[in-house]
């Protein structure tokens, strides 16, 4: 694995990994400021300061910058995450200098032109309001807010209508400025990409950062509570949730098995169960969202609403059983899932550069897929048992819902029924 890391002078990390058999390279920068970064008074700017990246700079307008990379085939994007912003660009080998030049230009020299912002602002309102109108969508959104109720991390990376046209030119240089900070920054790149030669157009790009490290957000607090919305709708969307494992924990492989294991695919105990032999939904399934200092465990379900009453119990059955009875060969199959969902992400260098800048903001170094494989064979039945226990009956249990849900069982009901501790 020819990966290799470099650390600048004020602060951005480089790293690489160059993958011969490529003609192509992924390339980005990572930034560690995603919406838990935000102030009360900001939520939804670290979203509109990754849309207007795009809106121009003193060297190239809006179209300028799409005509351009879009001229050697090139693609460029951009995304926000709770903890993370990421500006991304796929390119031809020979075209990683233009991929670079852009990325640094639109992140160190964006003009932030009043005019695009308003506009930019409309285009937002609008995908929030999208996003209210999509039950499936919304639902996690009150899933994140109850189970982090009053802290940043919970709250919709979109922003409300209200809190994004708020936002003026110097309130997102302002969030630039405190969150844009070269510790905060990972160049990550994959495919066929010269390390040395990265390390340079990194170091150009961007020079002039603030060299000193931005301020951490608050910690992650998970409490758990009911949030429910009546709807005259065909379906029902139900999120049950409990508190999870940081990704920086020992029990994050265990967590992430388990959550496989009990709905991570078609042979799993909730599709088998629910879906298969009772007929009580449509689409079910579990996962784990793990942050750098805590995660959240969750299982998803849609479900018509003369199944509501019954689809829950059900579910919280097979949880429950989970902590008692899941065999060698259920842990064995998610082990082998996992597996090779680490082992594909190689073979893609969009994922390998988002897993190799992941692996550096929370680690410090790349961690080899051999130590990872290791950690996942690690994980042993009595161990999946063991965390099934601690996780369903150790934290308040948290509820979303949205549709017609007269007959879904309350969160007290939840806990009571799993001995977990009762919502506040």
């Amino acid at each position: 694995m020819s990966v290799r890391v470099t650390t600048l002078p004020f602060g951005p990390v480089v790293v690489s990994h160059q993958m011969d058999h490529l003609e192509s390279a992924a390339l980005g920068i990572w930034v560690n400021a995603g919406s838990r970064g935000e102030r009360s008074d900001e939520h939804g700017i670290a979203h509109l300061l990754e849309h207007m990246a795009f809106k121009g700079t003193p060297r190239r307008n809006a179209i300028a910058i799409a005509e351009e990379i879009e001229s050697v085939g090139g693609e460029l994007n951009a995304s926000t995450s709770v903890e993370t912003t990421t500006y991304h660009a796929r390119v031809l080998k020979n075209d990683v200098a233009l991929g670079m030049d852009i990325l640094t230009d639109i992140l160190r020299n964006s003009s932030f032109d009043p005019e695009e912002l308003r506009r930019e602002q409309n285009v937002i309102v609008q995908e929030i309001g999208a996003a209210l109108d999509t039950p499936e969508e919304l639902v996690y959104d009150y899933f994140t807010e109850t189970a982090f109720p009053g802290q940043a991390l919970g709250r919709p990376i979109l922003g409300t209508s209200d809190s994004v046209r708020s936002f003026t030119r110097q309130s997102v240089i302002g969030y630039l400025e405190r969150n844009y900070h070269g510790p905060a920054m990972i160049v990550s790149a994959a495919g066929a990409v010269e390390h040395d030669r990265l390390v340079e157009l990194a170091t150009e790009g961007l020079a002039g950062l603030a060299s000193d490290a931005p301020p951490k957000p608050d910690p992650a607090r998970y409490a758990g509570g009911d949030r429910r919305e009546r709807r005259d709708l065909m379906e029902a969307q139900i999120l049950l949730g409990f508190g999870g494992r940081a990704i920086t924990s020992p029990d994050y492989f265990a967590a992430q098995i388990l959550a496989t294991a009990i709905g991570g695919g078609m042979s799993s105990r909730l599709f088998q169960e629910v879906r298969e032999r009772r007929g009580l939904c449509y689409s079910i399934y579990s996962f784990h969202w793990a942050f750098a200092d805590g995660g959240v465990f969750g299982v998803h379900a849609a479900t018509g609403e003369s199944a509501v009453p019954e689809l829950m119990p059900v579910i919280l059955g097979e949880i429950e059983r989970a902590a008692h009875d899941l065999s060698e060969e259920e842990i064995a199959r998610a082990k082998a899932q996992v597996r090779a969902n680490l082992v594909m992400t190689l073979e893609s260098p969009s994922a390998r550069a988002g897993q190799m800048a992941r692996h550096m903001q929370l680690f410090g170094r790349v961690i080899p897929m051999d130590e990872v494989v290791a950690k996942v064979e690690e994980v042993t039945v009595d161990k999946a048992r063991a965390l099934a226990g601690e996780i369903f009956t150790g934290t308040t249990p948290t509820l979303a819902s949205i549709g017609p849900i007269d007959g879904l069982l309350s969160v007290d009901d939840v806990a009571s029924r799993l001995g977990s501790p009762a919502a506040a």
